[in-house]
């Protein structure tokens, strides 16, 4: 509850600034605003998207029942196992390797919502994330296998299955990862140093807005009135008073809970500013919380490795500042994301602030009893809870592997390090994000390709409007139609998600599987029948080129 209070409160500081940032595309949220305005524009705009919202749930619910694959993976050689060799030296030399292996790459999801995505944010972005990807699975994994080839498992945890497939995951994850968090650690910081601008004159204004009368406030225009800042910066003390008190109790320390609890108010705010910024790049569904959560357990882990404190409250103080950080990063995400959408439609902040509040308290209050009901049942079954298989709670457990290594002296900081360091080569050679780049090494490669894809699809069709000589407003017309389709199929798999999610509790004659062996080619044609809607639909609603040009749609 407490990181949830934090969130509204640390992105309320500097909300102005970025909903007005031209660079910040909010794909999500202009989805959320397209389909808030469809009721408004009449019939066309709401065929665009209301069928779309149809279309993209009936294909996900087509891939869970099992008519095709939604996902496939493959499993390339990497040289030749007992016959590739390296050699270590000139020509002639003994110093020979082994070499040789078997790697893995994902073929893009079958995913309406993650090519929706990739068509809003458009095809430089997608193409940066999905960068990333290429560099973990086309480099980083295969190059690691043909190196180590049959030796890597006994570098790998115990639980690991002895096979390729499993190896080349358990690479990515327990090597590519933490590269990428280093990654991610350099582009949050280079990502608001390109902010610092802005983040001043955002906290200039909430610092300035304490010194403003009643008088001056009832001024301000609807669209301009928020939450005062005093009331702001007084919860937010109020907050950390209370983790004081809350991490005084868990670890049974006074000072290293005082200064865990100083250390979660600017972690916290430096990443909820920076979690906004994603989102506004790529949205709340591919922002990569638990990547930030995992620099902030590295920064509250060296911490406490620095006051001396070890063992049990040593993890217990790491992992509560992790945890009030990652919540609190999730909720700004979201609430710049409500912003946005306030702002595109003209909404008054201050009431989204009040409602975001009571939200994720009442959210607080409520989650405790499904997520007990999990646990319980899972127990109940014969498994143990979250960390059993069917609970497994990967990134749970991997958070849970980082504060006792660190704190231990067990965290692979060579791996952390390196990352840093390509973190700091992406941007000598100025690339524009380099935290999307890591972002893209740390998400699933099919994620990424997909959302690639769907960026590729929106290239195309700007492709052909221009071919075709369309003027502005019949470009006009093609993006608003472009963003709507796009939204509905967001939003279709997001309403069927979760219909497919209470299924879950329900038997298995609800879930039945039609395939025993799912196609991929079947996907792949499912994919293309995506591809042409999303291009030709939104092509078809050029009009004439003498009507007027329409509000466009991307901000």
């Amino acid at each position: 509850m407490v990181g949830s209070i934090l969130g509204v409160l640390f992105i309320s500081l500097v909300r102005r600034v970025m909903v007005e940032d031209p660079e910040l595309p909010f794909p999500e949220s202009v989805a959320a605003a397209e389909i808030h305005k469809a009721g408004q524009r009449g019939a066309q705009a709401a065929k665009y998207l209301f069928w779309n919202i149809g279309i993209g749930g009936v294909v996900y619910m087509l891939g869970r029942f099992g008519l095709f694959a939604a996902d496939k993976d493959f499993h390339p050689v990497v040289g030749s196992l007992g016959h590739s060799q390296v050699r270590l030296g000139t020509a002639g030399s003994t110093n020979l390797v082994a070499a040789g292996g078997t790697s893995m790459f994902a073929a893009p999801s079958v995913s309406p919502a993650y090519l929706g995505v990739g068509y809003i944010i458009g095809l430089r972005l997608a193409a940066l994330q999905f960068a990333g990807g290429v560099l973990a699975w086309g480099l980083m994994v295969p190059l690691l296998i043909f190196f180590l080839g049959p030796q890597l498992k006994q570098y790998l945890p115990s639980d690991t299955p002895d096979n390729w497939a499993a190896i080349a995951a358990a690479v990515w994850r327990f090597i590519v990862r933490p590269i990428a968090v280093g990654g991610m650690l350099v582009g949050a910081a280079y990502t608001l140093f390109k902010m610092r601008k802005s983040l001043t004159a955002g906290l200039g204004k909430a610092f300035a807005d304490l010194r403003q009368t009643a008088a001056q406030r009832a001024q301000l225009s609807r669209t301009e009135q928020y939450m005062s800042s005093k009331v702001v910066f007084g919860l937010i003390a109020l907050m950390f008073v209370l983790m004081c008190f809350l991490y005084i109790h868990i670890t049974g320390l006074v000072w290293p809970a005082i200064l865990a609890a100083v250390v979660m108010i600017f972690v916290g705010f430096f990443f909820a500013t920076v979690s906004g910024n994603l989102v506004g790049f790529i949205g709340s569904s591919n922002n990569p919380i638990s990547g930030l959560t995992l620099s902030t357990l590295l920064v509250a882990a060296l911490l406490m490795v620095a006051l001396g404190v070890s063992g049990n409250a040593g993890v217990a103080a790491v992992l509560g500042v992790a945890t009030v950080v990652c919540v609190s990063s999730a909720v700004a995400g979201e609430l710049l994301q409500d912003f946005k959408v306030g702002y595109i439609l003209g909404g008054t902040p201050r009431k989204i602030q009040m409602a975001e509040l009571i939200a994720v308290v009442v959210a607080s209050l409520v989650m405790y009893f499904p997520l007990m009901l999990l646990h319980e049942a899972n127990i109940k079954a014969g498994g143990v809870g979250f960390g059993d298989r069917q609970l497994s709670a990967p990134q749970a457990g991997l958070m849970a592997t980082l504060a006792m290594g660190i704190v231990g002296g067990e965290m692979p900081w060579p791996l952390v390090v390196v990352g840093i360091f390509m973190g700091i080569g992406l941007i000598m050679m100025q690339v524009r994000s380099p935290m999307l780049v890591a972002v893209g090494m740390y998400l699933p490669f099919e994620t990424t390709f997909a959302i690639f894809l769907g960026g590729v699809f929106r290239s195309l069709g700007d492709w052909v409007a221009q071919r075709r000589g369309f003027n502005q407003a019949q470009k006009a017309r093609v993006e608003n139609a472009g963003v709507l389709t796009a939204s509905g199929l967001i939003a279709g798999e997001a309403i069927l998600g979760l219909v497919w999610a209470g299924l879950q509790f329900a038997p298995a004659w609800a879930r039945p599987q039609v395939f025993s062996n799912q196609s991929y080619v079947a996907g792949i044609a499912v994919m293309i029948a995506l591809a042409v809607l999303m291009i030709r639909l939104p092509l078809s609603s050029a009009g004439d080129p003498n009507e007027p040009a329409p509000p466009v749609a991307m901000m």
